[in-house]
């Protein structure tokens, strides 16, 4: 079988398409032939080896898979041959709050990623794929799907009738957004391209804001919430947006900090107002399996479908990177991992 691995340095340049022997799966093991894998920011700073000290030095990396179950292990009971599965990001968090070993096995960093044609998963590692969804429709899910559920959902809580703020077209963010429309929310969405925020309001978003043209986009936000802010921001650019954030967000509302697509802030950080205003700075990082079984149900109730922007052939991985790294993307960028 065929896999991409990063090796003998940090770098695309030392992503290379190597031949390896297919794997035998062990006791409670399966193995996935994979037909998708999909890219998440986090997958850059991996390939550059800048994704902290326990990063494997080489790895396959990628964390997002889906495929089709090709021989069982012995004792397995989850999954049959022939069953579509997912991979679940964090491969020990079956259930329960984090913990130092649940958040140990994370695909594409800790642990060998889903750049692959065919990976061993242990059994509970994986969930049963939305019966709607392709592959890189499922494959989407494992890493960006399930922190944007996670904010929205399992710790943000949302609410009907509750405004929302999202922030540029990423996974996360178009995942927040259809996950806030289905808990009946209002949502405020934001972004740099006239274009895309036209595409924003396809997709449900109520009002939209151009943030390279109006970079006070926190103090407007708060206006279209009546003047009070809103009940919760979806915050991925991280340090460099958390002050307008700061400014969007209502008194006692929550902030969901996810990524650091915006690099450092600019001046001061506004802790002050954090406190003053009782505001309440929530770090989600993913979530277990039951969280991702439980967000699968609904997506496969109401039919939602992940926004996909563009599917690479394997050959092509690196070009992958490359076009998710110039940000040009609306949704999320996968990589078809078989011609069938």
């Amino acid at each position: 079988m065929k896999q991409w691995r990063v090796s003998g340095g940090a770098g695309l340049d030392h992503l290379q398409l190597v031949e390896v022997p297919v794997p035998e799966p062990g006791p409670r093991e399966v193995l996935v032939r994979l037909g998708a894998a999909a890219l998440n920011y986090r997958d850059l700073l991996t390939i550059k080896g800048g994704y902290g000290s326990r990063q494997l030095k080489e790895l396959v990396p990628l964390s997002d898979g889906a495929g089709t179950v090709e021989a069982l292990g012995p004792g397995v009971t989850r999954f049959g041959v022939g069953d579509r599965v997912t991979a679940n990001f964090f491969q020990s968090w079956i259930g329960g709050p984090p913990s130092e070993a649940r958040l140990a096995g994370n695909l594409g960093g800790m642990l060998e990623g889903t750049l692959t044609e065919y990976r061993v998963f242990h059994e509970d590692g994986l969930v049963a794929t939305p019966p709607h969804l392709s592959d890189a429709e499922a494959a989407s899910l494992t890493c960006a799907g399930l922190t944007a559920w996670s904010a929205v959902v399992t710790q943000g809580r949302v609410q009907p009738g509750e405004t929302v703020l999202v922030q540029g077209t990423g996974g996360v963010s178009l995942f927040a957004l259809q996950f806030a429309r289905m808990a009946g929310a209002r949502i405020i969405a934001t972004s740099s391209s006239e274009e895309k925020l036209a595409r924003l309001r396809q997709l449900g978003a109520d009002e939209t804001i151009n943030y390279r043209t109006t970079p006070d986009w926190g103090k407007v936000a708060r206006g279209m919430a009546g003047g009070l802010g809103v009940d919760h921001v979806v915050e991925v650019g991280g340090a460099g947006t958390l002050n307008q954030s700061i400014r969007a967000v209502r008194v006692g509302g929550t902030i969901s900090m996810i990524g650091v697509l915006a690099g450092p802030a600019e001046g001061d950080l506004a802790i002050p107002l954090v406190v003053m205003q009782n505001i309440r700075l929530q770090g989600v990082t993913v979530g277990s399996r039951d969280q991702m079984e439980a967000m699968c149900r609904a997506i496969a109730r109401l039919g939602v479908r992940p926004v996909i922007d563009r599917i690479f052939p394997f050959a092509e991985a690196k070009d992958a990177f490359a076009h998710m790294a110039a940000g040009r993307h609306f949704g999320k960028v996968a990589i078809a991992l078989r011609d069938d």
